[in-house]
């Protein structure tokens, strides 16, 4: 039987815990422990927990981490074999550890999964964090099994079958603790948006495999960071995107791939332009700047890490853009290849 480590990150978000928590704490799996790591908040996070839930372990931060900075370091705390990153606004039902148990010794290969994420306030309906597992374009655009940019689907058992995905949510992800160690955890330089998607394609990189969990249900609010449309979090997903695609793309077609996504990136900022969001198509622009400044870093880790493992190309061979405005393919099951 495996052994599970959930990590639940949390600043000043005393009213997620007094609503999400206790359905972690009611998970039935025999072998699990709960961390709570603090991003050294000031609203009595700890001590409600620590008065309410006196098994769930605090890891009290000295000062905010985000997300990526502190996982990595609850991680080191943790006592079981497999991680699971749980955000602070997720709820779970009570048997939602089996079927991942399961899974995970079904296939010695495996080293991430997802669970099925729907939403909290739309139960039947999957949640735009995550959905049913993770695909990117091949210009490194993500999108998921269950959700195409804004479009949601409703949850109709349409992907009930357990299979590999390229990336799956930091919303509710569980890693192999060897692999994460072994791979130095999220990229910390990310700090918001993408890391799960780096970290799953270094997953594969090194040989491994990430799947999708249907079985496994939990509910996610999302938004708690960043709102959708903050422009603070236009400017972490696309500084991050570009950033992603130099560390991980195979050498071919990586010239190729990042000349079309700089120019997918200037209409985005004159679509912005044209909406009236000038704090937006800012944020693209200070995005591509940030990303310059750090592409050094970005080709350094390149140099010392396998890059051309044929396993970790990214499936989808089209732009999902072009499929969704262009072809006005809405749902997965429309897109080529996935019917």
């Amino acid at each position: 039987m495996n052994s599970f480590s959930i990590i639940i990150v949390s600043w000043n978000a005393l009213h997620h815990l007094k609503r999400f928590l206790p359905s972690v704490t009611e998970t039935s799996h025999p072998r699990f422990e709960i961390i709570l790591a603090d991003n050294a908040s000031t609203d009595a996070s700890t001590g409600w927990v620590g008065e309410n839930y006196p098994s769930v372990r605090v890891v009290k931060l000295d000062k905010n981490y985000g997300y990526c900075g502190g996982n990595n370091r609850a991680a080191k705390h943790a006592r079981f074999d497999n991680l699971i990153f749980l955000n602070n606004d997720v709820s779970v039902e009570a048997n939602w550890l089996q079927p991942i148990d399961k899974l995970l010794a079904s296939n010695s290969q495996i080293a991430a999964i997802q669970p099925k994420l729907r939403s909290v306030e739309v139960p039947d309906e999957f949640e735009y964090a995550g959905a049913a597992g993770g695909f990117i374009d091949r210009y490194g655009y993500p999108y998921c099994r269950g959700r195409i940019f804004d479009t949601t689907e409703k949850d109709t058992a349409q992907y009930d079958q357990s299979s590999p995905i390229f990336w799956a949510s930091g919303a509710a992800l569980c890693v192999k603790k060897s692999i994460f160690n072994q791979l130095g955890g999220f990229e910390e330089s990310f700090e918001f948006h993408m890391e799960e998607i780096d970290l799953c394609w270094r997953i594969q990189l090194s040989g491994k495999q990430v799947w999708y969990c249907p079985q496994s249900v939990v509910y996610h609010l999302g938004g708690g960071s960043l709102p959708p449309d903050n422009p603070r979090k236009v400017y972490y997903n696309f500084r991050n995107n570009l950033l992603m695609l130099v560390r991980n793309h195979p050498s071919k077609g990586l010239f190729r791939c990042m000349i079309v996504r700089l120019a997918l990136d200037d209409v985005a900022t004159a679509r912005f332009l044209s909406q009236g969001k000038f704090r937006h198509a800012m944020s693209v622009i200070h995005a591509f700047f940030a990303f310059l400044r750090r592409l050094p870093s970005a080709f350094k880790f390149r140099s010392t890490h396998q890059v051309n493992n044929p396993i970790a190309v990214p499936p989808s061979t089209y732009s999902i853009l072009w499929q969704y405005f262009v072809k006005n393919r809405k749902g997965f099951r429309d897109l080529p290849g996935r019917g």
